[in-house]
Order: C-alpha cells, then structure tokens, then sequence
C-alpha cells in the first residue's frame, strides 16, 4: 500500500482542486510521491479534456479591476466558470481568475476571443486554461469579459454566499458629480438586473412587440376600443421600470427613479455592465 496519510490527501486536494478519488488514485500509482502524484494528475486531465467538453459550469466567479486611463478610467469584468464551487474557492482557480483579469487589462480585451489570445506568461489564457483544467480534473470555462470605459468608472462585487468568491460583478460609468453615487447604483443594479441604461437602448422591435402584446391583453380585458392607447401607454410605462435602469425605481429610495437620483448631482450616466455567474 502506498505511504501517504490522509493529510496527504487533502494538502493535494487543495493544491490541484482535484476530486478525492483521483487524488487517491494518483497518490497509489505515484506510491506516495505528492509531486508525481501532481504529474499524473495532470497528464490523465490532459487525456480528459474533449471528455469533458459537454459538462455544464454553474458554479465560477468574477474578477474585476479599474484602471486609469487618458481621460479617465477603463473597468474590466471576466466571469470564470467552473463546474463545482468546490473548485470555483480554489486557491489555485482564484489566482488563475486573478491572472486572466491582469491579461485582460494589459490586452485592452473587450472580446473573448481577444482575452483567449492575449498573452498570459509564455503561453496563452486558452493555453493556461487547457493546463488548469487538466490538473483541476473538472471544465473550466472563461466564460466572457467587458470592458468599460468612462470619465470615471464605479465597480461593485457581491458575494451571494461568505465562503465562496464573489458571484456578481458591477461597473458604472459616469461623468461629473455622478460619481458620487456610481457605486450605490451599481450595487442597484446587482440586485435589480436592468438590461438598458436608457429607453433610447431599447430595441425597437422589442418595444414594438411588448406594445402588441399590451394591446392584445388590455382588449381581451374588455376596455374600451378609444382609451386602448392611453392604457397601453401607462402599461408600457410598467415595462421601461423593469429593464430601464434610469426608469427603475432606486434601491435606497424606491419613491425616486434612478434617472432622477443621477439628475440631481448635474452629472450623467454613460453605461454599465452586469456579470453574475451562470446567468
């Protein structure tokens, strides 16, 4: 029997965020040798790979930073999944996540196919990730990034549980005094989910069709042919607060919309993105 205790175990565990099972096994055929057990682990998460293409990643987190830039500030999100949350808590898939988000700063990468290209070390994100997932034993995604740039950039990160990274990142772009509450609103925005800024962002053909569906169901409630419009209207309205960030109502004060709260300090507004893992 291979000489290894079940300290052993769990300091390899932690180590690679590999399952118990393989652990034990590599730690077998390695007869207790925990730096060739690692090897070993590595070579078979290699061989399992294309295995592993179809499992789902739910579980993950998201990195972010805020960095200056000419005339202003640029905000980076990246969602890295995986498919445990025992593995997303990971020292090694944390410091991972941390080096993918540096690779995306220093690659200026808005897009993931840039982010999977930029450089990380030697070698690639998509290299490292191919590495990373081959020791980890389970898939490893990087799942998507954004980029923000502003006059200023306000970030927000929300852990949804104490022992687990933070599963809901938030940046807020603004301008002027709207700083002052960038990152309140970003922490609205966490919890309430608007997908525009504005009603300008709204595309057309959904308006459009939330507008006929409006129609369709205030008609079939038996009102009025004449008062239709009127009532569609004040329902489209209803529409506009729940995926309009300047028409929702704001968190802290939900008698005031956010546009009115931003209004109020002369500054502006000028974009946001929203992350949550798995979502």
């Amino acid at each position: 029997m291979a000489n290894y205790t079940a300290a052993d175990i769990k300091a390899l565990r932690e180590k690679t965020g590999a399952g118990m099972m393989d652990v034990k096994k590599a730690l077998d055929e390695a007869n207790g040798d925990a730096e060739k057990a690692i090897e070993i682990i590595r070579v078979k998460g290699l061989k399992g790979l294309t295995k592993r293409e179809d499992r789902a990643t739910s579980a993950g987190l998201i990195v972010a930073d805020v960095v200056e830039a000419e005339g202003g500030k640029v905000g980076y999100l990246v969602e890295i999944n995986s498919e445990t949350d025992f593995v997303a808590k990971n020292e090694k898939f944390i410091s991972f996540a941390e080096s993918v988000l540096a690779a995306a700063v220093a690659a200026e990468a808005a897009e993931l196919d840039a982010l999977l290209a930029a450089p990380l070390g030697e070698r690639t994100v998509k290299d490292e990730l191919d590495e990373l997932a081959s020791v980890i034993g389970e898939k490893i995604q990087v799942r998507r990034v954004a980029r923000l740039a502003g006059e200023d950039v306000a970030l927000y990160l929300h852990k949804t549980a104490k022992d687990l990274p933070p599963q809901v990142g938030v940046l807020v772009a603004s301008t002027g005094a709207a700083n002052t509450v960038a990152r309140d609103v970003a922490m609205h925005i966490a919890a309430y989910t608007p997908k525009y800024l504005t009603r300008d962002e709204v595309p057309a053909d959904e308006v459009a069709h939330e507008r006929s569906v409006l129609e369709e169901a205030t008609r079939a409630e038996g009102k009025p042919e004449a008062a239709l419009p009127k009532i569609v209207e004040g329902k489209l309205n209803g529409f506009f607060k729940e995926i309009v960030l300047l028409d929702q109502p704001y968190a802290k004060d939900p008698k005031v919309s956010v546009g009115k709260v931003v209004e109020e300090t002369g500054g502006t507004l000028t974009g946001f993105a929203r992350f949550r893992v798995g979502v």
